[in-house]
């Protein structure tokens, strides 16, 4: 069976142009820096959540942010951390070509995979990362139980 080329009618180049220009918009707009993916405005810290068998391990980067302006919070099964990133450049004359950092207060809430003891939580903060240790409660420790052969 032979193969017979399209011979239908051809797009102008103009269309075809104009469609690949949209579509690098599109595309640089969505994996831009400088932009939120859909359309978020709000500055918050990229976190990792972990968990081991006596603990849940949370990391923040937070750079740029004094550790006492922070406000770390345990409800429930929830965590919340709160902060604000100042700008810390001087208000001058100067013709900006791009700003990609962000500043502003945030708030970030997670649901935590366990059942945590508040009162033992701890948080510290170096080199521009906060590790938040939440101690596990006893009942939500994993338990191993034995398998007794008859």
């Amino acid at each position: 069976m032979a193969l017979v080329p399209y011979r239908g009618r051809n797009m102008p180049a103009t269309t075809l142009s104009s469609l690949r220009d949209e579509m690098n918009e599109l595309f640089n707009r969505f994996w831009s820096t400088a932009s939120e993916p859909f359309g978020l405005a709000e500055w918050s810290p990229a976190m990792d959540v972990s968990e081991s068998d006596d603990a849940v391990l949370v990391h923040a980067e937070i750079p740029g942010i004094d550790p006492k302006d922070l406000d770390i919070s345990v409800v429930g099964d929830t965590l919340t951390i709160r902060g604000e990133k100042t700008d810390e450049t001087e208000k001058c004359e100067r013709n900006y070509h791009r700003v990609e950092r962000r500043y502003g207060s945030f708030t970030r809430s997670l649901a935590l995979p366990a059942s945590v003891d508040a009162g033992k939580v701890t948080a510290t903060a170096k080199q521009g990362v906060l590790e938040i240790r939440l101690p596990k409660k006893e009942e939500a420790k994993a338990k191993r139980i034995e398998v007794k052969g008859t």
